[in-house]
């Protein structure tokens, strides 16, 4: 949930990771993409760990990302519906429940906070896209369900999508 704005946004369990040794997903890269979406959309393949942004000409940039882990994971269509930079971050009750040493707000900007960078939440209200700051988390399946990129990456992506943009997350 964003504190600042009410949204419950993210079921991210950054703050839960227990220090994974798994080596840094690549980077982000321009490569063929011919399913059939309209430019500016974003796809999320799960069990590929990537996020793609078609670009409508039989391509798309290819994002790594953490997904949600076992028993986490939905798939489905929503919209990016809202935008922020640095958002201050409230533990939904399911990562409060699991940890409830976590603070009720974390601010924005903090290391401490696993909203990273920037974060775009998607209808619905539950997940969000965003940064992390837990960076070895990126090509796992590590969240409650949110879509976690490397810092540099979200705010790559914020730049490149609107409120309103079409995702679809699949298997």
């Amino acid at each position: 949930m964003f504190a600042r704005n009410g949204f419950a946004a993210c079921l991210a369990a950054t703050v839960l990771s227990v220090g994974f040794a798994a080596s840094p997903a690549a980077s982000r890269e321009l490569v063929a993409f011919d399913q059939a979406v309209m430019p500016g959309t974003v796809v999320v393949r799960t069990s590929e760990r990537r996020l793609y942004l078609v670009n409508g000409d039989g391509t798309a940039i290819r994002y790594p990302v953490a997904v949600g882990k076992p028993g986490k994971q939905w798939t489905g269509a929503t919209k990016i519906d809202g935008k922020y930079v640095e958002p201050a971050w409230s533990p939904p009750r399911e990562v409060k429940r699991d940890n409830p040493r976590l603070p009720d707000v974390i601010a924005g900007g903090s290391p401490h906070n696993p909203m990273g960078a920037a974060a775009m939440t998607l209808a619905g209200g539950e997940y969000a896209i965003h940064g992390t700051n837990r960076p070895n988390s990126v090509g796992t399946y590590a969240s409650y369900g949110c879509i976690r990129m490397y810092n540099q990456d979200v705010v790559d992506l914020y730049g490149r999508v609107s409120v309103g943009t079409q995702v679809y997350v699949t298997r």
